[in-house]
């Protein structure tokens, strides 16, 4: 029996090759966007990252690149309310959205996200895919479900990717991956194969390179 959701197969060598050589083209930080007019130009393929606050998305954008401190990590929840724009080689640019699940922001801030966040996702052609993290020691929650059917009505493919297996014993994260799975059925959005990695071993981080690599 195949299970929904499977878990993406590992790279063969091409595709390992094609994200390897992708990530080492050099990635600069491009700028930080607080209103759709500061978008740069939608001349290449983006692909975007979302996860609820402290779900290890600083930490996994920062193995992708191989940089220590290119996404910068913060214990305030909330605290990055820009959209942060990436370059990624010359054909891609890799965006970081803020962390949602606001505890500490004023709810003011958080509307304003969110209103960009809806325009951002609804309105850009070049997006090829969103990123979704889920904590492999909570699987999908309730602030979860609200960006993925925001994804859902924008149109807008995502994979989950799943942060942190480190943390978690083998049995544990097979009953995390059946809930996750049972909550992602219920997506239209949702791309078909999800990605386990942690950032702190490197598990899953050459996947997800050959993975951006490939969209075209």
């Amino acid at each position: 029996m195949t299970l929904p959701f499977p878990l993406v197969r590992d790279p063969d060598d091409a595709e390992r090759e094609a994200g390897r050589k992708l990530f080492a083209g050099g990635v600069e930080f491009l700028k930080g966007v607080v209103a759709m007019e500061g978008l740069p130009p939608a001349d290449r393929i983006e692909v975007c990252f979302a996860g609820r606050s402290n779900v290890g998305k600083s930490s996994l954008i920062n193995a992708l690149t191989g940089r220590k401190a290119l996404a910068r990590a913060s214990n305030t929840p909330g605290r990055t309310q820009e959209i942060n724009y990436f370059t990624l080689g010359e054909t891609r640019y890799l965006v970081d959205l803020p962390g949602y699940g606001f505890a500490e922001a004023p709810l003011a801030v958080v509307q304003k996200w969110q209103r960009l966040l809806k325009a951002y996702l609804s309105g850009r052609a070049t997006l090829r895919r969103a990123f979704v993290l889920i904590d492999m020691r909570h699987g999908i929650k309730a602030v979860d479900e609200e960006i993925l059917a925001l994804l859902d009505r924008a149109a807008v493919t995502f994979q989950v990717v799943m942060t942190k297996a480190d943390k978690v014993r083998a049995a544990e994260q097979e009953k995390i991956l059946t809930q996750v799975r049972a909550a992602l059925s219920k997506h239209p959005a949702a791309f078909p194969e999800m990605i386990v990695t942690s950032s702190e071993k490197g598990d899953g981080i050459e996947t997800l390179r050959a993975v951006i690599a490939g969209l075209e």
